[in-house]
């Protein structure tokens, strides 16, 4: 929750210090999307709510008009939905001049119930499940991504060829690399850490150019909402100083990929850590047991929610610190899920299946889901896989295709239940789409393979 109040931006407003305000929605790639408000209007009436065209919630990467979605399209229309600012996430944002942001719920224009399969609702229904039972999840998403010389336009001029990296080498760590980083990363940093997003640290990441954004965890639906602000801000002081950032999953062959390890654990509502038990193995409860055989039982039904793209399942290769296999293991980094914070009351599961282009809320809602359905079947736990996870046999894979993914979410009875028929039959239409999309482009692999051999 920010701490800024509509009382205090209506002060800023008035004393001239903010003249526009973003009202945004989430859309499904987990981008924001709405309206520019001159300040004034906004603190007038703009701050209980405002529209916007339906089809922001059923469009694709590039905002086509997507045919096949029951809830919206050209026979329906493509009518109004009602976006209701959230007032605690109310914020300034520090790297744009005189401008506040809110994030807004997305409503059904007549009914102004929340829009089922909009992302924010998605992930608020999980959460209420919880809170049903007793308990809240603490999450934090870290933010791997790709620094890069040029600008956004260069980079398109140039067909996305010949890209300069902001490092010639592999920066994991690497303090004097960063160094040289500093005027785009430290710009970073302020610049969340302004807008009410507490940041950790910065650092090289494992390849040239790539860097990883650290902040400090928080209520599942609160660390969404930073996550997509993060995002957002990162790309804007990017190109602010003439340069590039890439949140794709796999960007280069030759590169590692781009992650976002997600690490989750659950809470009484009074605050005890319902994940420790200082007599269990690990410092693991009982619960916690349940909640990650709730993961790894639906891992491949929820992975199309952490690899939504089919750029997301190229990142999926062995001896990248990318998994390979759902399966957990104690503070192992070729596992899908890892163990950390072992015999503490920080004791959390770390998902390392998503990548950087995932969409926050659905990533935190699938999740969530599959830990709540281990609790509630009380699914025991598997031993913990020990040893190189990327050579193991025999053991669970994460789906290597988008396919592969859309099949196993489609057809899971879980992921119908905790979501809803509909919920998921709109992102089974999303993930469709992504394919079909692909099947019919030709790439430059192809071409360069066989234009004179084949």
């Amino acid at each position: 929750m920010s701490s800024y109040t509509i009382d205090d931006l209506r002060k800023d407003v008035a004393e001239g210090r903010i003249d526009t305000v973003l009202a945004c929605q989430v859309d499904m790639q987990g981008r924001l999307m709405g309206k520019r408000f001159q300040a004034e209007y906004f603190v007038e009436s703009a701050w209980k709510e405002t529209h916007s065209c339906n089809y922001l919630q059923a469009t694709d990467m590039e905002m086509e008009t997507v045919s096949g979605y029951k809830a919206t399209s050209w026979e329906k229309g493509y009518g109004d939905y009602t976006m209701k600012p959230d007032l605690a996430t109310l914020r300034r944002i520090p790297w744009l001049d005189g401008t506040a942001l809110v994030l807004c719920d997305v409503l059904d224009h007549h009914t102004h119930e929340e829009v089922a399969h909009s992302p924010r609702a998605i992930l608020k229904k999980q959460v209420k499940r919880l809170e049903d039972m007793g308990m809240k999840a603490y999450m934090a998403s870290e933010l791997e991504f790709f620094l890069f010389d040029q600008s956004y336009e260069t980079a398109q001029a140039s067909g996305y060829r010949n890209l300069k990296l902001a490092s010639a080498y592999n920066e994991d760590y690497h303090i004097f690399q960063t160094t040289k980083e500093e005027e785009v990363m430290r710009a970073i940093r302020t610049g969340l850490q302004g807008a009410g997003i507490p940041v950790e640290n910065s650092k090289g990441e494992a390849s040239a150019g790539q860097e990883e954004i650290n902040v400090r965890y928080a209520d599942a639906l609160a660390m969404a909402d930073r996550h997509a602000i993060i995002k957002n801000g990162c790309k804007e002081i990017a190109w602010s100083k003439g340069k590039a950032i890439t949140f794709l999953a796999k960007w280069n062959y030759n590169a590692a990929g781009s992650s976002s390890h997600i690490h989750q654990s659950l809470w009484s509502l009074e605050e005890k850590p319902l994940f420790f038990d200082h007599t269990g193995k690990y410092g693991m409860s009982p619960l916690m047991h349940n909640y990650v055989a709730g993961l790894l039982a639906h891992a491949s039904e929820i992975t199309y929610f952490l690899a939504p793209y089919i750029n997301s399942y190229k990142r999926f290769m062995a001896g990248t610190f990318a998994p390979t296999k759902a399966i957990w293991s104690k503070d192992n980094r070729t596992a899908g899920y890892r163990l950390c914070g072992e015999e503490t009351k920080g004791i959390r599961i770390e998902c390392r299946v998503g990548g950087s282009d995932l969409n926050p809320y659905l990533a935190f809602a699938a999740l969530l889901a599959a830990g709540i359905d281990g609790i509630e079947n009380k699914l025991e736990l598997e031993a913990p896989f020990v040893g190189d996870a990327y050579g193991g046999k025999d053991i669970r894979e994460i789906p290597r295709t988008l396919r592969a993914a859309t099949a196993a979410m489609t057809e899971s009875a879980m992921l119908r239940k905790a979501f809803g028929d509909d919920v998921i039959d709109h992102y089974t239409r999303a993930a469709e789409w992504e394919q079909e999309e692909y099947d019919r482009r030709i790439t430059d692999w192809e071409v360069a393979r066989g234009f004179e051999r084949a």
